[in-house]
């Protein structure tokens, strides 16, 4: 970056810092106390940055003496446009602010909820417990706002203005301002988080810089003063994103030897990969990771100035990236990417529409690119390919040169590296090779350690960046911080179905949010007010909420498993294989992922205030079946319930066990199960084998049932009224249920699921499958 660059960088991300201290009891105007603030903190500060904090408003910034291309101007623009995006009167306007409003949940607003919940004021912890909205009174006190101030000062004096030390700026306005409003006015919709809002801020500043450069437009001044609404229609800006297509392939191409480690390794090599790419992209590009809109799932946007230099380079490290993967994943493996062109009109939704049509445009590209993957000469060079080896790995299949284990270079890095990667916090970015290091593009090499080994290879001279796991690490050339859904309580499939309950099975669970692309596109379109809310500020929010859910926060709804149908509650007996933007596999002991996923789905609504749901598969496996067939039949299992109108579902181990999730909820378990349940708990006088014969007579009746048999098979069954009174009243009770639900088709199969699931969590060892 350029030095003016990143001083308009830093200036813009602490722009509003003067709000915070306002906010302590200050009685200055924000813009003044932020410029005082940081004028005492950081004295060397004095200059540029100091102005784009003094002078980010239109009434001061027009009475200041200062060079036409100052860019105290573009933070001033870059703010007008990210306010315009943030803000939108609420449903309930009055005038005047309230520096004590907290956070309001983005929710609030989504797939036309008409929500009124908050946040509590916290700082960002992923140790913290969860940050569900609510509708208690939340006040933002002066006390709070001060032990902010005290975290940032903190952490600003180890700052220097420099381009390596950005992202760890980043990284701690994330930590400090993700739970406080940017707004505190009562005519607003106080859903955008300061953070979020100095981070647009920053990013249109830096789109603006390049932009501008490139028109070779010097007199700042002029273009967003004098011609203000012109800069409003000016296409300057380039909403990008990548997609990286075949990680399933990738992930579950695996023999079964450490398959549970090798399955998590993977995928987090995949995750770091898709990191990887997008900061190789952004170094190209001069630009910060404030440009960063979303990565999650093997996916990204971003929000990059539309140049031509711009274009050139995507294109470049677009190649660079698969011809990297065609060298060590064959054609396994490919990105695609999309881009639309808009201006700060179109991210803001004017016209209305024009915000949602940039997401169909970029789709339309990246579809199109997946199904005209390669060129003419390309297609020849993968036909005429020469194979670098005459043998196929053990894990991939693939035809390399081998160890003497029979693993291609990239299977041996991950298996001998895969403890390191999932156990340690920080992984280094090296332009050297290193033994174990994983390949990354542009000639670049992965390696994970403690903080010792971090701070080791950072005297190097071929250090790259460094990226933390789950912790907030500022300092020289750290990228940023990863949240990572790491959750395990064990290392093999063996060893989870031992810890199961009952049956000695794994589980496998996968499961994705209903409908989240269309969310993304359309969730804040209002049917009685258009689209006002639709705008990149509330889909970045949005973004990064699930993101911090389904990375971070599963985390510790699987280390305090609440659910306890299947299992005692508590630490659960699973692993985390990924948890992405939206989407989780999972594995464990079987009664333990049933729990799990009911926690999970109970989370997510209250997280989303209902406005979001979730569907999954759930199957039932022994720990020695193949792991690549468990993934595509759970899939099948998770496509199944996808497919059920208005989803919001789940199926239990096989295709009759699909239910909507209150169906499964309230009929499946809390009704049928809990009878089965509450009766055995009762009697002695019944063990498995009588509910291995009711099922064995539910299942033979798909056609039509026989009712004369079921009864008769329940009389003889009956326990002697005058031997065991309880047991008989009991029985009765039961037996009248068992009838009930039997003599109707849909009770009948709810029957048959309860059945399974509960002789599965009572059988004893040494019984008959």
């Amino acid at each position: 970056m350029k030095d003016k660059q990143i001083e308009l960088v830093i200036g813009s991300l602490l722009h509003d810092i003067g709000k915070v201290v306002y906010r302590t009891g200050d009685g200055r105007n924000h813009s003044q106390s932020g410029y005082e603030y940081l004028k005492e903190l950081k004295p060397e500060f004095d200059g540029m940055i100091l102005d784009c904090v003094r002078y980010h408003h239109g009434t001061h910034l027009k009475g200041a003496k200062l060079s036409t291309d100052h860019p105290a101007y573009l933070t001033y623009f870059a703010d007008n446009i990210a306010a315009a995006v943030d803000r939108r009167e609420g449903m309930e306007t009055e005038d005047g602010f309230d520096k004590t409003v907290p956070l309001a949940s983005v929710f609030n607003v989504l797939n036309n909820n008409n929500g009124k919940q908050h946040y509590a004021h916290q700082v960002l912890n992923p140790k913290a417990p969860i940050n569900y909205p609510t509708q208690n009174p939340v006040s933002m006190d002066e006390g709070f706002y001060r032990d902010v101030i005290a975290n940032i000062s903190d952490n600003l004096k180890g700052i220097t203005i420099s381009e390596e030390y950005i992202n760890s700026l980043l990284s701690v306005l994330e930590a400090n301002l993700s739970y406080i409003p940017s707004s505190t006015s009562r005519r607003e919709q106080a859903d955008i988080s300061l953070y979020d809002h100095v981070k647009m801020t920053a990013a249109a500043a830096e789109c603006m810089f390049a932009y501008l450069e490139e028109k070779q437009i010097s007199n700042y001044a002029d273009f967003v003063l004098s011609h203000a609404a012109d800069a409003w229609k000016e296409k300057m800006f380039l909403l990008y994103s990548m997609d990286i297509s075949g990680i399933q392939n990738f992930i579950y191409t695996i023999n079964s030897k450490g398959a549970l480690r090798g399955l998590r390794a993977r995928s987090f090599y995949l995750e770091l990969l898709m990191e990887h790419i997008i900061d190789e992209l952004l170094d190209a590009l001069s630009l910060s990771r404030s440009c960063l809109v979303y990565v999650g799932g093997g996916h990204c946007y971003l929000l990059l100035p539309n140049t031509d230099r711009t274009k050139n380079i995507a294109e470049e490290q677009q190649k660079i990236v698969n011809d990297w993967f065609r060298k060590y994943f064959d054609i396994d493996l490919y990105i695609a990417c999309g881009a639309a062109v808009c201006s700060a009109n179109d991210l803001r939704n004017e016209p209305e529409g024009s915000y949602s049509n940039l997401y169909l445009q970029i789709s339309r590209k990246i579809s199109e690119q997946k199904s005209h993957r390669y060129n003419a000469e390309q297609i020849r060079m993968l036909n005429r390919g020469k194979r670098h080896g005459e043998r196929e790995c053990i894990i991939c299949r693939r035809m390399e040169r081998l160890d003497d284990q029979d693993r291609c270079p990239i299977c041996a890095a991950l298996e001998n590296l895969s403890k390191d990667i999932l156990y340690q916090g920080y992984f280094v970015v090296m332009a050297e090779p290193s033994k174990d290091a994983l390949p990354l593009p542009n000639d670049r090499y992965l390696s994970a350690g403690d903080k010792k080994y971090l701070l080791n290879r950072m005297e190097r001279d071929r250090y790259i960046r460094s990226y933390t796991k789950n912790d907030i690490y500022t300092g020289k050339d750290v990228a940023t911080k990863l949240w990572v859904g790491n959750y395990t309580s064990g290392d093999t499939f063996e060893e989870f179905a031992q810890k199961a309950e009952g049956i000695k099975r794994i589980a496998v669970l996968r499961a994705d949010v209903d409908n989240l692309g269309n969310t993304f596109v359309n969730g804040f379109q209002r049917e009685k007010e258009g689209g006002r809310y639709a705008t990149l500020s509330r889909t970045a929010t949005l973004s990064r909420q699930l993101s911090l859910f389904f990375k971070c926060y599963i985390n510790q709804l699987l280390e305090n498993g609440i659910s306890n149908v299947f299992s005692a509650g508590g630490e659960r007996n699973v692993s985390i294989v990924y948890s992405g933007g939206d989407d989780i596999f999972l594995v464990g002991a079987w009664n333990e992922v049933l729990d799990a996923f009911l926690d999970l789905r109970s989370a997510l609504r209250r997280f989303t205030e209902d406005m979001l749901t979730i569907s999954g598969g759930v199957g039932l496996y022994n720990s020695g079946y193949p792991i690549n067939r468990m993934a595509v039949e759970t899939a099948e299992l998770e496509d199944y319930s996808k497919g059920m109108e208005n989803k919001n579902a789940v199926t239990v181990f096989e295709e009759p066990g699909r239910y909507s999730w209150s169906i499964f909820t309230d009929q499946v378990i809390g009704e049928k199960f809990e009878t089965i349940r509450r009766y055995f708990t009762i009697t002695n006088q019944h063990g498995n084998v009588f509910l291995y014969h009711l099922l064995e007579l539910l299942r033979e009746s798909s056609e039509k049932f026989n009712r004369a048999r079921f009864v008769y098979f329940l009389s003889r069954m009956e326990p002697v009224r005058d031997e065991a009174p309880a047991e008989f009243d009991a029985y009765r009770e039961f037996s009248d249920k068992m009838y009930l639900w039997a003599l109707e088709k849909e009770n009948r199969r709810q029957l048959i699921t309860a059945i399974y699931l509960y002789v599965y969590l009572t059988r004893e060892a040494g019984e008959e499958e």
